[in-house]
Formats: structure tokens, sequence, C-alpha cells
């Protein structure tokens, strides 16, 4: 039976801005996410890989969700990602999410430990669901293995959709092979696979796909939407070419750094450029280059 909250669309990996002191902005956050909604995002993936979430700890991402809830943001457009290494910290993230309203999660696999097999896995998200026990619970798989070091399989997601068919609903596939993500297509029909990145926006649809969760879309977020709208009209392929060579230009830079510092030049607000460490801002040439590059899209 279909129980999808979070309907199909553009979803943006959300910045976290932060104070001098390195603590998360929650007001200028969700005057943030308020500005993409308008865009038209059909949500808000938050404390992603671009969120710089695993730089925080369980009660900072715990107080980040209840202040921007106080701000108003509507708890049904936020996918959150709650996977931490230790199964015990993401029941607890993931407790208090659904506990406000937060029923779509962005589940990471436990990324420390590699050589991890299926049952390893099964077992750590077999633990979460149980534990948080919470039926209405929507998980969203996050594939990213060059971050994690792992892969979900189809053997596994064969075993999680048995087991916890009302549970595991989609993944964002963030490994960049789009064979991959063709194959979770065609195997898995139902299953919500939205893309890492909006270059895959017109393809994963046309395989039934759901949409893209993406970084790059803090900035490119209105042609993303453009592109959403008119995916099935005659201008498709026209209008992706464009958004992919959007996504091309921050390609091969750091996300959160660059991303953060084209934030603060076209906001002209410098604290966009507080990063939590380890990472970082890019080097000045870099980012100028992006700046030259970018011109003839912020133009058009």
């Amino acid at each position: 039976m279909e129980n999808k909250i979070l309907s199909n669309g553009v979803y943006v990996a959300a910045l976290t801005p932060l104070q001098h002191n390195l603590a998360p902005d929650v007001k200028m956050l969700a005057q943030h996410c308020r500005y993409l909604l308008e865009q038209g995002a059909q949500g808000l993936a938050l404390m992603g890989t671009t969120g710089e979430a695993n730089s925080f700890n369980v009660e900072e991402r715990i107080n980040l969700i209840e202040g921007l809830l106080s701000h108003g943001i509507d708890a049904r457009q936020i996918m959150l990602g709650t996977g931490c290494c230790s199964y015990v910290d993401t029941v607890k993230l993931t407790r208090h999410a659904v506990a406000h309203g937060i029923k779509s999660i962005l589940l990471l696999p436990p990324f420390y430990y590699k050589q991890i097999d299926d049952e390893g896995l099964l077992n750590y998200f077999s633990r979460v669901v149980e534990e948080v026990s919470e039926p209405g619970l929507e998980i969203y798989l996050y594939h990213f293995p060059k971050m994690t070091g792992l892969s979900l399989s189809h053997a596994l997601l064969e075993k999680l959709l048995l087991q916890y068919p009302r549970n595991f609903v989609g993944m964002k596939d963030s490994g960049g092979d789009f064979n991959h993500m063709k194959s979770i297509a065609e195997n898995f029909s139902g299953f919500k696979l939205f893309a890492g990145t909006e270059k895959y926006l017109v393809d994963v649809l046309r395989l039934g796909g759901a949409g893209c969760i993406s970084a790059t879309a803090n900035i490119t977020i209105a042609k993303c939407v453009e592109v959403f709208n008119h995916w099935q009209d005659p201008q498709a392929d026209a209008l992706q070419a464009e958004l992919t060579e959007e996504r091309n230009i921050f390609e091969g830079l750091p996300f959160i750094g660059i991303l953060k510092q084209y934030m603060a030049y076209l906001s002209e607000n410098p604290q966009w450029l507080y990063v939590r460490p380890p990472n970082g801002l890019v080097h000045e040439t870099a980012l100028q280059k992006v700046i030259e590059q970018m011109a003839k899209y912020r133009s058009s």
C-alpha cells in the first residue's frame, strides 16, 4: 500500500550556516530553507553530507531541528539525516525526529568499519527500525560508497523490503554511477529513487524515479525546478543540458567549502564562510573561476 510522505521532485541538501563560534545559526538556516522552498523545492534534505551533519554531536543536531521547527519550517517537507556510526545515536536522533513530526529519514549506513557484510548492515538497520518503533517511519537509504566505503547491495535491499516494506521506501543514490541508479529503478518498482545530483534528474525521472537530492541545488534550485516541471516536455533535454553545465562548474571541488563561499558571494554575507573543521574553504582562485563561469547563468 502506497504510504510515502514525500512527493517526487527536487530536494535540496541544505547547507548549515554557522555562527562565529561554529555553532549552527538556526535563524539563518530557517531563512535559507524558506528561500529554497519559495524557489519551488519540494523539500529539504537536512543534516546530510553538505549540511556537515557528522561534524555535529547528537545534542547539537537535536537542538538544530527543534530550533528550525520553531521557526516555522514544515516537518512534512524535511528529509532528515540521522545516520551515525553508533546505532544507539541513530535511534536517539530518529526517535527525536519522529516525535517532532519528521518521519522521512535519510539514513547512512554505519560508515567507520569497512569489510562489513550484508548481515551486519541488516542487523544495524533492523535495530534502528525496531527500537524507534514508529509505524509511520519512512527511511530513504543513503547510498554513498565514496564517503562510506560501503555499498548497499540488491540482496540487502530485498531483505529490508521483505522485513520492513512500509519503512524502507526509497534511496538517495550519490554513487555517481547511472547504471547503478538504473538497476535500482528496474529491480525495485515503487521504491523512490532520488539521484544524488541534478545531472541525472531527467534520466532518473524517465526511469520512473522520484527526482534528485542535490548539494548544488543550494545554488541551482531555480533551474532544477524548471527541469523537473518540464521533464516530459520537448525542451527537457535542452534544459537538462544547461542544468548539467551549472552543476559541472562545481564538480571536483569540496562542495561544503565552495558552496558556502559562493553563497557568501551571492548574498554579500560573510557569515556563510564559517565551516567546521576538518572541512575548509577552497583557494580564492578556484572561487573566482566559479564566479566567472556562473556569471552567464546568473544573468540569464
